[in-house]
């Protein structure tokens, strides 16, 4: 008797012919990857595709051929991407993550940060998808670090503020919705001033003229290459298991100030760093920063679901090579 679902093949070898019974293959589990055209996004939406799964990134402003376009502050166009593919997995990438940013146009980015991601949570719920929703270290205030999953948050702008919102959206309309609060970024740019990381590079480059350099603020510069890793490794696990749920921490575990990061830039390409010059002292912001929100990420590691990151050294270089003065290493194309 033929099994449900199944399968008759017929094959043809010399002198016999074979009636086989073929079990269907299971389809790939679906990822829709929001902020797909964006640092953290790009990383994430290349790492569940190359991991086999059936990937729908969503963009805006800078959608492409192969991305969907979507308006996360329409109500209406979420809920209409998301009838339509019901992903298994929602990794909501697409934020304003610039505190300066945030400070000058503050409806605007709470109604990404926050707004927007209510609409998903709730829509996730409403069609039995995981939400994955990415956070930051700027929930904390910095003043008494390490800080662990359960810390008390105490952000210090309104970025924070706008994120933490965010984290309590997203676990109050879906319940098992996941957060991951992740640390500074850098990665694969597509201009040297995507990420504040990459950023250091056009300091490096001017050695004819002395720059000076925070080194208060402590950092732990982290590659989205790691970041998305985790975010597939925490997607899987929570597919199997309902319990891992809530709150999670990642980061890279060099403690580097933008002039030590500057610094180690320098070296990686062999480049003078002797005009480059260490700010001891704290000077006034527009905008508040934690000056050391150092995460705390046993949770994850307990469940053995973190990676070992990358050296900042090796992964600053491949993130920047494509921008050395050698046009034959120059990478014309970026995905």
């Amino acid at each position: 008797m033929q099994r449900a679902g199944s399968e008759l093949k017929i094959i043809f070898n010399p002198g016999r012919v074979q009636l086989v019974q073929e079990e269907p293959m299971a389809p790939s589990p679906s990822v829709l990857v929001t902020g797909a055209t964006g640092l953290l996004g790009r990383a994430v939406y290349r790492e569940f595709q190359k991991s086999g799964w059936f990937v729908i990134g969503t963009g805006y402003r800078r959608t492409r051929p192969n991305l969907l376009r979507c308006d996360l502050t329409d109500e209406e166009a979420v809920r209409g991407v998301l009838q339509e593919y019901k992903p298994d997995v929602i990794v909501h990438c697409a934020a304003e993550r610039r505190p300066d940013v945030v400070d000058r146009h503050t409806q605007a980015a709470i109604n990404l940060n926050v707004h927007a991601t209510s609409t998903l949570a709730r829509e996730a719920a409403a069609c039995g998808s995981l939400l994955l929703y990415i956070s930051t270290d700027y929930v904390f205030d910095g003043r008494n670090p390490p800080y662990g999953e359960d810390d008390s948050p105490n952000p210090l702008n309104v970025y924070g503020r706008s994120k933490l919102e965010g984290e309590r959206e997203a676990l109050r309309h879906c319940p098992g919705a996941l957060v991951l609060r992740v640390p500074l970024l850098f990665g694969e740019v597509e201009s040297a001033s995507e990420s504040a990381v990459t950023i250091l590079w056009l300091k490096v480059q001017e050695s004819a003229e002395s720059c000076t350099l925070d080194h208060c603020q402590q950092r732990f510069p982290t590659d989205t290459r790691d970041v998305a890793a985790v975010c597939r490794k925490l997607a899987e696990r929570a597919r199997q298991d309902p319990s891992v749920r809530g709150v999670f921490h990642f980061s890279a575990k060099e403690q580097m100030t933008k002039y030590e990061m500057a610094v180690a830039i320098a070296q990686a390409f062999n480049l003078p760093s002797n005009h480059l010059i260490p700010l001891t002292e704290q000077l006034p912001e527009s905008t508040l920063r934690p000056t050391n929100s150092r995460l705390n990420c046993s949770r994850l590691e307990l469940l053995n679901l973190s990676v070992q990151p990358r050296p900042f050294t090796l992964a600053i270089a491949d993130a920047l090579w494509p921008f050395t003065p050698d046009k034959r290493w120059r990478q014309t194309v970026f995905h």
